[in-house]
């Protein structure tokens, strides 16, 4: 080990007991919290209903009179029971999971869940791209800075009040978060965590701290490949530490597999002929006194592999299919197909768990992290009931979902990649799973920025913030009372930024535009910057039809610029604005993304309509802003220029819409081969039988490959 491993190591070392006192403090805090009326709250998007071209009609009639049973009640102990995916970062969704919500009709879960499995990244050093297929083309999206908080190794955290990155970052990221968890297990729940050389050997002192080194269950090595001959010490293992949250919990349950062949050829290598076995007359003398079984008739099935097991003296045993050797020593005859098989210890090297997923197997939804569903099939088996709630906090491609679906169990699955997210949803769909609420985080930015700045955090010091960065300067205070209205030096251009605490919708832009009208004599033009979006911005914009109003995203990685002084002023610097108007500053505030939608077509039949919704066009302003290099940005502006619909990742259809809740009744989504051939395309055009209605309205949500949302609302 070099000198500066023996340095790290020993900072590392030294700075654990401040990872965990700042760690549980954080978490102390959160659950203090939990009743207060400022707690996070989960915003339920969607109602997912796995319907497509060949079910939607028998979805349809299932839930025709059943809207706000499935879409409200969230009771655990009966049939409204829905299983939940939740886009956000997991501190946040386990906090809203933790305070419960009777509003959205989510019950606490404190103390309910039967088992979390958690895969979260391993400090790795890898570079989590996303990779988008489209027609003709494949472009590398990068992670967000959100996103980085799940995939990349290299946070920034404080401990101590010191900047850490690296392996320390991590801990601390992860401590807080595996308090939460505990919170979450039922009294005979468990956790398995799984993990790899990265940091496995720091995870165990976190979880030995917070769940007790007594409460560990087992530590089991998975072996995830096979070795290579080209490698002489190659890593072809992970480990899952496996912790109760009593030192015994009552769901833990032997698993067994199938012996191994050569096992049988060598334990079992007795086989019963056709016939009679013949008759025996056997005494057992033993210690004491001698025992007499008389004559035992015996007539085995053909083929039946059987080996001789001893038994203790005392015990019962089946009289006809024992010998006794000339010590007295006791052996029944015990059948290969009525053991349960071999018992499955702490090394997961055999047959059903070893073999990674190829790109080519039947399972695989071609995401780099995704884990064999045989490996979680053996971690439910080993730690739940049928009736028993799994969580997955870092859930990836939702394997664990994925199989606590088919294994009848309920389930929550929370990641903080919308691409995760995405890949999740079709993954359920395509497995005609039941259906269950998609959520985000309620507030996320707001409760980002509370997180990461705590109480200095203000609403009116955020929007002089973003006026700066956007490189307008602040109205005089007078006029200004909220501190979000600013105008672009040498230009009549007015800012306007909304607050983070709001949807932009129809509300904040009359404002916007009544500013821009009236205030200080008036302006040429007016520039909304805004956090959240109702999802059907785009057809409010384009029914304003102002081309002196312009909406600009702020984007959500800006928190994490906020959270450090010394960077926002780097960043502040770089701010500038030219003569004639033009901004230029390294914060990219892109503009809107928006889908519209062609006037459906609606024609009686019988007692039915039929209702033709056929897509429009996707409208993509500024494709520079999305996380794209300049040479994918390149590859993607051909893509928008000639077919920019191919740019959806999935689109569905709520032909009934409340305004509360969107039910997907009818969806198409990109490898969705059911309704077309073509893979990498989703259909442009739907067609619906529905039951007669004088009026309706219909919600169109569409979700593009790079996890933008727009939503179209129609009334008939």
């Amino acid at each position: 080990m070099s000198e500066d491993q023996k340095k790290t190591q020993k900072t590392i070392i030294e700075l654990l007991p401040k990872v965990v006192q700042e760690g549980r403090r954080e978490a102390d805090r959160i659950l203090e919290g939990l009743a207060n009326n400022s707690r996070v709250t989960l915003q339920t998007n969607e109602l997912v209903i796995p319907s497509k071209d060949s079910n939607y009609k028998e979805q349809l009639e299932m839930f025709e009179n059943e809207r706000v049973r499935f879409a409200r009640d969230a009771k655990i102990d009966d049939g409204s029971w829905r299983n939940r995916l939740v886009y956000g970062d997991n501190l946040l969704a386990m906090q809203a999971l933790l305070a419960g919500d009777p509003e959205s009709g989510l019950p606490s879960m404190r103390g309910k869940i039967d088992l979390i499995y958690i895969d979260p990244p391993f400090d790795s050093k890898a570079d989590y791209r996303t990779k988008v297929e489209l027609p003709g083309v494949s472009v590398e999206s990068k992670p967000t800075v959100i996103e980085q908080f799940a995939y990349a190794d290299t946070w920034s955290s404080t401990l101590g009040g010191e900047e850490v990155k690296g392996t320390l970052a991590y801990l601390r990221y992860m401590y807080p978060r595996l308090v939460l968890m505990r919170e979450l297990l039922s009294e005979q729940g468990s956790i398995y965590v799984h993990i790899d050389w990265h940091v496995g050997h720091y995870m165990k002192i976190l979880l030995d701290d917070v769940f007790g080194k007594n409460n560990l269950l087992n530590e089991l090595i998975w072996m995830k490949t096979k070795p290579k001959s080209s490698t002489a010490t190659g890593k072809i293992h992970d480990t899952l530490y496996w912790y109760g949250k009593n030192k015994k919990s009552t769901l833990v349950k032997t698993i067994y597999v199938d012996h191994s062949q050569e096992y049988i050829e060598k334990t079992y290598k007795y086989e019963d002929e056709n016939g009679l076995f013949g008759w025996v007359t056997l005494d057992a003398p033993g210690q004491g006194e001698a025992r007499k079984f008389g004559e035992q008739l015996i007539e085995p099935p053909t083929g039946r592999h059987w080996a001789w097991e001893q038994k203790r003296i005392d015990e019962e045993w089946d009289k006809g299919n024992i010998k006794v050797s000339e010590r007295g020593a006791v052996y029944q005859k015990r059948y290969l197909d009525k053991t349960d098989g071999q018992v499955v210890g702490s090394l997961w090297i055999d047959k059903d768990v070893r073999i990674g997923l190829m790109k080519s197997s039947n399972e695989s939804v071609d995401y780099d992290t995704q884990k064999p569903e045989r490996l979680l099939q053996r971690v439910l088996d080993s730690a739940t009931d049928e009736n028993s709630i799994v969580a997955d906090f870092f859930s990836g491609s939702g394997t664990t979902a994925s199989v606590a679906e088919k294994l009848g169990r309920k389930w929550i699955a929370s990641d903080i990649g919308k691409p995760a997210c995405m890949v999740t949803r079709k993954r359920m769909v395509d497995n005609d799973a039941k259906p269950f609420l998609y959520h985000s985080i309620g507030d996320y930015q707001k409760e980002s920025l509370s997180a990461k700045m705590g109480s200095k955090y203000r609403i009116g010091d955020l929007a002089t913030v973003v006026l700066q960065l956007y490189g307008a300067l602040p109205l005089p205070q007078d006029d200004n009372p909220n501190r979000n209205l600013g105008n672009l030096p040498k230009t009549k251009t007015l800012v306007y930024v909304d607050s983070p605490n709001k949807l932009c919708g129809h509300t904040t832009l009359r404002n916007a535009i009544e500013a821009r009208d009236s205030m200080l004599g008036g302006f040429d033009k007016v520039v909304v910057l805004a956090w959240n979006f109702v999802p059907d911005i785009g057809q409010i914009l384009g029914g304003m039809n102002d081309d002196k109003l312009e909406v600009r995203v702020i984007p959500p990685d800006l928190l994490d610029t906020l959270s450090s002084k010394t960077k926002f002023k780097k960043i502040k610097d770089k701010v500038s604005v030219d003569p004639d108007g033009t901004i230029h500053t390294p914060i990219r505030f892109s503009s809107l993304q928006y889908l519209t939608v062609k006037e459906p077509v609606v024609t009686d039949k019988g007692d039915e309509q039929e209702l033709k919704i056929a897509l429009d066009n996707y409208i993509v302003l500024s494709p520079d802003a999305l996380p794209l290099d300049d040479k994918n940005q390149a590859k993607l502006q051909e893509v928008i220029a000639k077919t920019p619909l191919d740019l959806i990742e999935y689109w569905s259809i709520d032909p009934d819409y409340d305004g509360e809740v969107f039910r997907s009744m009818w969806q198409d989504y990109r490898q969705n081969t059911e309704n077309d051939d073509d893979p990498l395309r989703v259909v442009k055009e739907a067609t619906l039988l529905v039951s007669k209605k004088v009026k309706r309205t219909i919600c169109i949500h569409a979700v593009d490959v790079f996890g933008w949302e727009s939503e179209v609302i129609i009334e008939l």
